[in-house]
């Protein structure tokens, strides 16, 4: 259960931005808010600008090295520097290269949904023990 009504509108704003994504399996969305809650950025997993993805999207072992992530996307685009904001993910947490993203920015709270996906255990594992060693707060809500 979230227990803030902003950490509710802004997952629900980054699960709106998710589905702005072309990818047939996998929407991903992400929102950066200040510390007075206004939002600096927002972004979804897709290709690069100018980049065709008709065909491409149904071949994972393409897709997967072309595709710009969510929270990628997000901090290219940011009106500012993000020092000392939030990024709201969806549907779940960063990817550990995503995560180094973000600790560089200055970032200092992630919140997502915690995600039951087997595929990218570890890979969440990886990017939580990241966020803990960088000092990063970590929110993960229950779906």
């Amino acid at each position: 259960m979230i227990n803030s009504g902003w950490d509710n509108r802004f997952l629900e704003m980054a699960e709106l931005v998710a589905s702005w994504s072309k990818d047939p399996s996998t929407k991903v969305g992400a929102v950066i808010v200040d510390e007075d809650r206004r939002v600096l950025s927002l972004g979804y997993n897709g290709f690069p600008l100018g980049l065709s993805d008709d065909k491409r999207l149904d071949n994972r072992e393409i897709k997967y090295k072309m595709i710009v992530h969510a929270e990628c996307n997000a901090l290219l685009f940011c009106s500012e520097p993000p020092v000392g904001a939030t990024i709201y993910t969806y549907p779940f947490m960063p990817c550990p290269k995503c995560a180094g993203m973000i600790i560089q920015t200055g970032i200092t709270r992630v919140v997502s949904y915690k995600s039951n996906n087997e595929r990218w255990s570890e890979e969440f594992a990886l990017s939580r023990n990241m966020f803990k060693e960088a000092g990063i707060e970590l929110l993960e809500y229950e779906i």
